[in-house]
């Protein structure tokens, strides 16, 4: 039987250049980094940018134009201490808290997560379902 996963997603934004900065900024911590960009005159349409870990390009950045609704996006991680440097990066960058980090038993008794929303809106997550 085949898994199957989300292989990558792409976020679209109203502000590429905001976005990048942010997103590389808030995504360091737990490891991510800009892997690759396309201009639009290589895509066909907007300019993107890919982020990931170990290669890979998970996270797309679209610049194709402030997304409605806002989204939600979270990024598992391996420790706790992950979700708080994340937490911490992306409110230095110039996210904004909605929801610092902590335990939300009401997932289950070791989900451990925080919420930033970006300069766009979208509430961006990190989790480590661990135990401490």
């Amino acid at each position: 039987m085949t898994r199957h996963v989300i292989d990558h997603i792409s976020l679209s934004v109203e502000d590429m250049a905001r976005a990048k900065a942010f997103y590389g900024k808030a995504l360091a911590p737990i490891g991510f980094t800009l892997m690759m960009e396309f201009p639009a005159s290589v895509t066909g349409t907007v300019d993107v940018a890919g982020y990931g870990v170990e290669g890979k390009p998970y996270f797309w950045l679209s610049g194709a134009g402030r997304q409605t609704p806002r989204t939600h996006i979270a990024f598992g991680v391996e420790t706790r201490a992950e979700v708080d440097a994340f937490y911490a990066a992306a409110i230095a960058a110039g996210g904004t808290d909605n929801g610092p980090p902590g335990i939300r038993e009401m997932y289950h008794p070791t989900y451990y997560g925080a919420f930033v929303l970006d300069p766009e809106g979208h509430n961006i997550e990190a989790v480590c379902h661990a135990p401490e």
